[in-house]
């Protein structure tokens, strides 16, 4: 199979979580910048990475890097590349997203309208016609321009890979899938150990861990728009890997895995969000407030997204509410917890400074991934 380039997007700062998966596929990485990871894969890599990936939001086939400091020279360039190799003659395409960082090219719809007309100038020279019907399958290109480089890529996801297919209810600032996933596997946590979140607002800590601990895929329940591309990636592509994606799936399991929230509303959320997930029956919720948080066993983690003054109307609250954070944490025997948060009086409330902090920006705001961690368990001793 020919092989291409494929870029994935993340979240600023799990940069290392991603190519740890895409290495895990099996997966050559050639390139990792600030927010996305560029890697070789061939047709049935793009079903694998759209299917099996978890901290990325979407999949986009490399098209190529331009160098352009004027619309003319965008123009040139763009037409110049082989579009003929990826859009068929009825293809439907146009220019979805363009941001630009650093460059003199900076206005989206400029860059967007010259590009579109720079790749039908070149499909007109190709397919030899003057008119596109457009009725085909979809090809949303994006375009990033860093430093007077645009790097031009074709959507092969089409809705954001967040989007689980799950998540029917939320509640107020609800943190995305694909983060809530990176930031666990940021810790050693796994399906033997403990997990409680106590602030589970729709169960998305909860129920990413629980997919992860059945291992289940996070594209198992949903479609791509590349599906439709069946000059490019045969069905076969895709049969493999939903096929390997439900083979792999174990429901026996039995974790460990809590979420806890004092508001009803919400544990409505997430109880119906685990089952639309198919894993309700692996997470037990809750309604609790943390000051009442306890566990019997050690070893466990906290794992969690505590309000941060955006869902409370009365900031003063805030550090009363992370000094209960901090002693039910205390209570806690021989526990790790992780907390996001963009709170920066969290250590000082909780009453302990954090052995990590990593600064990970969510949508356009700053926080900090707390990580208090606890002594690793004994080494289970060979039968």
């Amino acid at each position: 199979m020919e092989k291409w380039e494929l870029i994935a997007p993340c979240h600023f700062g799990l940069e290392a979580v991603l190519k740890r998966e895409i290495l895990d596929l099996g997966y050559e990485i050639s390139r990792v910048e600030d927010g996305k990871v560029t890697f070789l894969a061939d047709a049935q890599g793009v079903a694998d990475a759209n299917m099996f990936l978890r901290t990325t939001e979407r999949i986009l086939l490399k098209v190529g890097e331009i160098p352009a400091k004027t619309f003319e020279e965008l123009f040139d360039r763009t037409k110049e590349l082989p579009w003929e190799n990826y859009i068929p003659e009825n293809g439907r395409f146009w220019v979805t997203k363009a941001n630009s960082v650093k460059s003199k090219l900076f206005s989206p719809s400029d860059i967007q309208s010259i590009m579109k007309k720079a790749i039908v100038e070149r499909l007109k020279g190709v397919y030899g016609i003057s008119w596109f019907p457009e009725d085909g399958a979809d090809f949303p290109i994006r375009v990033a321009f860093m430093k007077d480089v645009a790097t031009i890529g074709i959507d092969t996801s089409g809705v954001s890979l967040h989007k689980r297919g799950y998540r029917q209810m939320t509640v107020k600032a609800p943190i995305t899938e694909t983060l809530a996933a990176a930031l666990i596997m940021l810790t050693p946590w796994n399906g033997e150990r403990i997990l409680v979140d106590p602030f589970c607002g729709s169960g998305t800590f909860p129920i990413e861990a629980a997919m992860m601990a059945a291992d289940m895929a996070p594209g198992l329940n949903r479609t791509f728009l590349a599906e439709d591309w069946k000059h490019l990636i045969s069905r076969k592509c895709w049969y493999d890997a939903r096929e390997e994606a439900r083979d792999r799936v174990n429901l026996q399991i039995r974790p460990d895995i809590q979420g806890y929230d004092i508001d009803s509303e919400a544990l409505k959320a997430a109880r119906s969000n685990a089952g639309m997930a198919g894993v309700d029956g692996l997470i037990h919720f809750q309604q609790r407030p943390v000051k009442e948080l306890r566990h019997s066993r050690p070893y466990g983690f906290l794992i969690s997204n505590p309000p941060y003054g955006e869902r409370l109307e009365d900031k003063a609250a805030l550090p009363g509410l992370y000094r209960e954070i901090g002693e039910s944490f205390a209570r806690l025997d021989r526990w790790s917890m992780y907390l996001i948060t963009s709170y920066e009086k969290a250590e000082e409330d909780i009453g302990r400074k954090a052995d990590k902090n990593r600064k990970i920006y969510n949508g356009m705001l700053k926080t900090y991934y707390y990580q208090f961690l606890g002594p690793k368990p004994p080494r289970k001793r060979a039968q």
